[in-house]
């Protein structure tokens, strides 16, 4: 995304992502119920409120959280945009506790502590100056938490593929409004082959097949250890922009990264000691 960002604009960058992951997901969707035994509904979903259900999700899991994260990248560091984007478990279970009752427990207490201890040293690091950078990328957290939130109290009857396609097609729809809107027309030539490659990696790797993957592993393994597993993202994301951007993140940066990967890490690891029912908030909607 960040190495896009130096031709494109954010909503070029999303709605092309969007465009082709939609395509790639809807494709996946066909390919198996032409291989299907048994009839099907295809990419219908089952109901009205079944779309109702999936603009809100698409507008805070998919809108809310790629707008904020990419805006973040143009005044954040990208490593420091990737590890507060993943606290979100912290803040969804925060927003679990105020909006569905569910128990704030101690290893919840404990996560959101760390975590805010993380973000006061990531501020303190980045000198004068408004951290717009760091609070795009924490509104891109908290409004993934609040998808994740309202997908577990909607509990939306439909196919987990499909309905993710319905998602990044209405955020497509949203984003290509905004983008002829503030940017008009884009245009898409001449671009460099680093940009060029850098857009077809987001639309078809980070967005198709990571959407794809994440529902295969969530349905062979149990949501504690796919969401922990989730937790190799952020670190990804600072290793990858050390080697490929040549970002230098300081000693500052790494107590905080360390005080925000605790954060999350504790409440992962807490549905391990929690019934199966209350686990399913933990699961995180995009993979980055």
């Amino acid at each position: 995304m960040r190495i896009a960002l130096d031709e494109v604009t954010p909503w070029t960058l999303r709605a092309l992502g969007y465009l082709t992951g939609t395509l790639f997901l809807f494709g996946v969707v066909w390919l198996k119920r032409r291989t299907a035994a048994s009839p099907s509904r295809g990419l219908a979903l089952p109901s009205p409120t079944t779309y109702l259900h999936a603009i809100v999700s698409a507008l805070l899991n998919v809108v809310g959280f790629g707008l904020f994260s990419t805006f973040a990248q143009l005044h954040a560091m990208t490593s420091r945009v990737s590890i507060i984007a993943y606290s979100m478990p912290v803040w969804a279970s925060l927003l679990a506790w105020l909006l569905l009752g569910e128990r704030l427990t101690r290893w919840s207490i404990l996560g959101l502590a760390l975590c805010v201890a993380g973000l006061a040293v990531l501020l303190s690091s980045i000198g004068a100056g408004p951290p717009l950078g760091l609070l795009l990328a924490l509104a891109s957290a908290v409004t993934w938490a609040a998808g994740t939130v309202y997908v577990k109290w909607a509990r939306i009857p439909a196919d987990r593929i499909v309905l993710t396609g319905w998602q990044l097609l209405i955020s497509f729809a949203v984003i290509a409004a905004c983008l002829v809107y503030f940017d008009g027309v884009p245009h898409l030539w001449p671009l460099r082959p680093t940009t060029i490659a850098a857009l077809a990696f987001h639309g078809v790797v980070a967005t198709g097949i990571a959407y794809l993957l994440w529902f295969e592993i969530v349905g062979r393994l149990t949501v504690t250890a796919a969401s922990l597993g989730s937790l190799c993202v952020p670190v990804v994301g600072i290793l990858s922009s050390i080697v490929l951007l040549g970002e230098r993140p300081t000693a500052m940066d790494a107590v905080g990264f360390a005080l925000i990967f605790a954060a999350a890490a504790s409440v992962l690891l807490e549905p391990a000691t929690r019934p199966h029912h209350r686990q399913s908030c933990r699961v995180k909607e995009e993979p980055q």
